[in-house]
């Protein structure tokens, strides 16, 4: 016999390191700070760690989108997110085709348009990014009573100005840096933000018309303030391509621009005519004119007592109210349609039109 004790099971704490769990040891770790604050009576706070302090605030570098962690998704929780309005990708999708069409007009070259993408942003943090030399031409909704904003970078200002003015192909633009831009280049980009103005119209039609007006260019961002700098816009950046030049162009629309379709850009889908389809149409109204209609020529019409038609006998006589020169009433169903003249043409009964009363019932069912 020996005097040794059966040894008691350990408990969490006891437990090497090595043995525990991930969830224990910060369960282990949580119960010895929980205790150190009750023994120091609250007097000592637990101290973050640099890590920590970095994943709070959205610095973490492995993390993969900072801009959703921390304080920095808290920042940006106010913008609302260009997938909301889903016509959106429509509307730009359809002013790339267009742009592609009318830049190969206005500058008789190749012209290749490109959509890169469709961001939301602050419109102040969008005016500090811009690079620098620049124009920006700010335009207005007319029917929207409100303005947005075009940018176009240098790259695309000196390959608009060689194009037109015949540069060799096949040879990129010659860039002069750290000079303003001459009044022939702004008047040639001038010419090129009409033409694109004219297309974001046409690529809004189908959702509601609007005039967009060209208003002023800009080479100062500070000059260019349309909204707020917290204001949420939509940002579209597109890149153009003619052979070896080209550059960039992004088309900035505040969100305040936008709220009189608001509801329209909701929607998910929609025809660009709303449903129509113009073959069913022309097969419909060609069916239509084939169509055969039964007719009734109306000599006269009287108004009598039931009790005088029921006293009816073979032989009886209805006298109307009609001359021989009156005309007669052409009738589908319940609706006049023409009016004419009686007659006979070879042997048989016939009526001239003299009237037309459906016009007459078009302007009834307009009033």
């Amino acid at each position: 016999m020996t005097d040794e004790t059966p040894e008691e099971p350990k408990t969490e704490e006891e437990k090497p390191a090595e043995e525990m769990s991930e969830e224990e040891r910060q369960a282990a770790e949580w119960a010895a700070m929980a205790e150190d604050d009750e023994g120091t009576d609250g007097s000592a706070a637990r101290v973050l760690s640099q890590n920590e302090i970095d994943s709070l605030l959205g610095f973490d570098n492995e993390a993969t989108d900072q801009d959703n962690s921390g304080i920095m998704a808290l920042i940006n929780s106010a913008l609302v997110n260009y997938e909301r309005l889903p016509m959106l990708e429509v509307v730009f999708d359809r002013l790339v085709r267009m742009m592609s069409t009318s830049l190969r007009n206005f500058t008789s070259d190749n012209v290749e348009v490109s959509l890169d993408q469709i961001t939301s942003v602050r419109f102040g943090d969008y005016l500090n990014s811009i690079p620098l030399p620049a124009l920006l031409a700010v335009f207005k909704a007319e029917e929207w009573d409100n303005s947005a904003l075009m940018t176009i970078d240098s790259a695309m200002i000196y390959s608009i100005v060689d194009v037109l003015l015949g540069g060799r192909r096949g040879t990129a633009a010659m860039r002069i840096e750290g000079r303003p831009y001459t009044t022939i280049e702004r008047n040639l980009v001038e010419r090129l933000v009409r033409v694109i103005l004219a297309d974001v119209s046409g690529a809004f039609d189908p959702l509601s018309p609007v005039t967009f007006r060209f208003d002023r260019l800009e080479t100062n961002p500070r000059f260019a303030t349309i909204a707020r700098p917290a204001n949420a816009a939509v940002l579209a950046k597109l890149r153009i391509d003619m052979e070896d030049r080209g550059g960039r162009i992004e088309i900035l629309i505040p969100y305040a621009t936008l709220e009189p379709i608001r509801e329209l850009l909701l929607q998910m889908f929609m025809g660009e005519k709303f449903g129509r389809d113009s073959i069913w149409e022309t097969h419909l109204g060609n069916e239509l004119l084939m169509t055969n209609m039964k007719m009734n020529a109306v000599l006269g019409e009287a108004l009598l007592p039931l009790g005088d038609i029921i006293k009816w006998k073979v032989g009886s006589r209805l006298m109307l109210n009609v001359k021989p020169e009156d005309l007669v009433s052409l009738r589908a169903g319940e609706m006049t349609l023409f009016k004419g003249r009686m007659g006979s043409l070879n042997d048989k009964m016939a009526v001239r039109l003299e009237e037309v009363a459906i016009q007459d019932i078009n302007k009834e069912e307009d009033s």
